[in-house]
């Protein structure tokens, strides 16, 4: 489907990307249907719907390429509502069931009332995407922009021209990291005291610059390549996989450099990617590995952290991780999980971290296996006061 979600969006007209959530499969609400926000209603409608009446467009809908849909566009604009929905998908509509909350659904428009509609299931392939596309993984819910043109704020506009400039190649994966939240704090006077009041806002905005930032390096050293024709076939081909390869190589490991920050900035004793049984590397033990390794240091004051941009197939990786810790923590940026994976992982002992506006995004069922990263830090502070004690 990866291959065929490229496609219809390089072939579109204007193209959309968002999480499938609870919200939309009627998990959490009298609602069903796909959501569209407000700022991707181009894809719906010519003109905005005016609140205080309805409006609606009937469409076909080819789904996976394999079959079609009479459907319909929807902006409810009466009484309190003021939202944009697709609707009507007839009887057996796969979609719209928990098992596909946290998948990625692909919205094109291919004409006036034909569009295309395609679902990414598994990690690898929205991830491989994300970097296609260039889009940052927190940022879903807007049209997508084939031309992956950065539209970042005016003022860090212009210290992203200054600072790429001063590099005569790409910055390993954590300077880039570092470089964007010097970027940003400085640009808007953010303080470790900002940082540490909010640090689930902090991490979704550098990751954001980093993004941002990412895409002005990618301008400066690969625009004189492919601006010229290539020699080959096979030249274009390595081209591309040397720009993919930066791209999910940088993503994977940016979201680690973040954390890590905000844990230092927090006060909190930790260690990143260091062994515990089996050769294996967590991504962080608290308070460290030596009081893991030491079977005198209480086994319930030890915190594990595991951290993936998605995580709808790989959370079960993080469970054989660490032995002597019972309850697994993984942060994600995965808006959305069905609940059947919910109740597996509530099973597994493993608790997600995600960003405190991504919290709606899941079965409220569950909400009391959902930490913030706010409420992650604060319970780990606890542990290490009392430890100290």
């Amino acid at each position: 489907m990866f291959s065929l979600a490229v496609a219809q969006v390089n072939a579109a007209k204007m193209a959309f990307c968002r999480y499938i959530t609870a919200n939309d499969v009627n998990l959490t609400s009298h609602q069903c249907g796909f959501y569209v926000p407000k700022e991707a209603q181009n894809l719906l409608f010519d003109t905005p719907g005016i609140k205080g009446s309805n409006k609606d467009k009937l469409v076909k809908i080819r789904w996976q390429d394999s079959f079609e849909t009479d459907s319909r566009f929807i902006y409810y604009g009466t009484g309190s509502r003021n939202e944009y929905r697709i609707t009507r998908f007839g009887h057996g509509f796969p979609f719209l069931t928990e098992e596909y909350v946290g998948s990625l659904l692909v919205i094109c428009k291919m004409g006036d009332t034909e569009y295309s509609g395609t679902i990414l299931e598994h990690d690898e392939d929205i991830e491989e995407f994300f970097s296609l596309f260039n889009l940052p993984a927190e940022k879903t819910n807007h049209l997508i922009d084939k031309n992956v043109s950065a539209s970042p704020d005016e003022r860090l506009d212009l210290l992203f021209h200054q600072v790429v400039e001063m590099f005569d190649k790409f910055p390993e994966t954590a300077a880039m990291s570092k470089l964007a939240r010097d970027l940003y704090n400085n640009n808007y006077a953010w303080s470790t005291n900002d940082i540490n009041r909010e640090p689930d806002k902090t991490l979704l905005k550098w990751i954001d610059t980093e993004f941002k930032l990412f895409h002005f390096f990618e301008d400066r050293f690969y625009k004189p390549i492919y601006s010229s024709p290539f020699s080959d076939c096979q030249a274009l081909i390595d081209f591309s996989n040397e720009i993919l390869n930066r791209r999910k190589s940088r993503a994977g490991k940016s979201l680690e450099h973040h954390l890590s920050t905000i844990f230092t900035n927090a006060a909190l004793r930790f260690d990143e990617q260091k062994i515990t049984e089996d050769n294996k590397k967590p991504d962080f033990i608290f308070p460290g590995i030596a009081e893991y390794h030491n079977f005198l240091f209480p086994a319930e004051d030890l915190v594990f952290l595991g951290a993936k941009t998605t995580c709808k197939d790989r959370w079960r990786q993080v469970l054989t991780e660490a032995d002597r810790i019972d309850i697994k923590y993984l942060f994600t940026l995965q808006q959305g999980i069905s609940t059947r994976q919910l109740q597996e992982m509530k099973h597994a002992n493993l608790v997600l971290v995600v960003p405190a506006s991504n919290k709606s995004c899941f079965d409220q069922a569950y909400k009391d296996n959902l930490f913030s990263l706010s409420e992650f830090i604060d319970m780990v502070k606890a542990k290490q006061k009392c430890s100290a004690v």
